[in-house]
């Protein structure tokens, strides 16, 4: 087994995966003005080539991390604002922007990935599906987040 190999989740293919549709799914429900349920029950079938492959695991965390993020915006949101100097969110392209509000809202809510990990899968979305710069900006952001939050008492973010 590689170092790599090593630091990878349990399931890292699946939530890697999953990190994607979730990506993907918020952005339908950001930029088309969806409503979450709606984008959940047409994604699979009209947002995936590949849907009838797509595993039972791999939805549920796809919709658990795509759900999450758009109910605790309110929490994320000042959270990035605060590590993001000079970038107001709406100034953020829209890519970025959902990838780190889907890591913020795995450091708060899904204690089963380790921070390292959540940043890592960020900076492999931001390479997949934004610019160069933004992954020096996503990590540089998460990384942020990641030491005000650990720095938090328990129960303050």
């Amino acid at each position: 087994m590689t170092g790599e190999d090593a630091r990878q989740e349990p399931g890292a293919d699946t939530r890697r995966r999953g990190r994607e549709a979730a990506l993907q799914m918020l952005y339908q429900w950001e930029i088309g003005g969806l409503a979450m349920p709606l984008v959940r029950s047409s994604f699979w079938d009209l947002g995936q080539p590949d849907a009838g492959e797509a595993s039972e695991r791999i939805r549920v965390f796809a919709e658990r991390l795509a759900t999450g993020t758009a109910e605790a915006i309110a929490a994320i949101d000042p959270l990035i604002e605060s590590q993001a100097a000079h970038w107001r969110l709406e100034r953020m392209a829209v890519v970025d922007r959902l990838i780190l509000r889907i890591a913020v809202y795995e450091f708060l809510h899904e204690p089963e990935t380790p921070h390292p990990v959540a940043i890592e899968e960020a900076i492999r979305l931001a390479k997949r599906f934004s610019t160069p710069d933004a992954v020096r900006f996503v990590n540089g952001v998460l990384d942020g987040v990641r030491r005000r939050l650990d720095q938090a008492p328990p129960g303050d973010a």
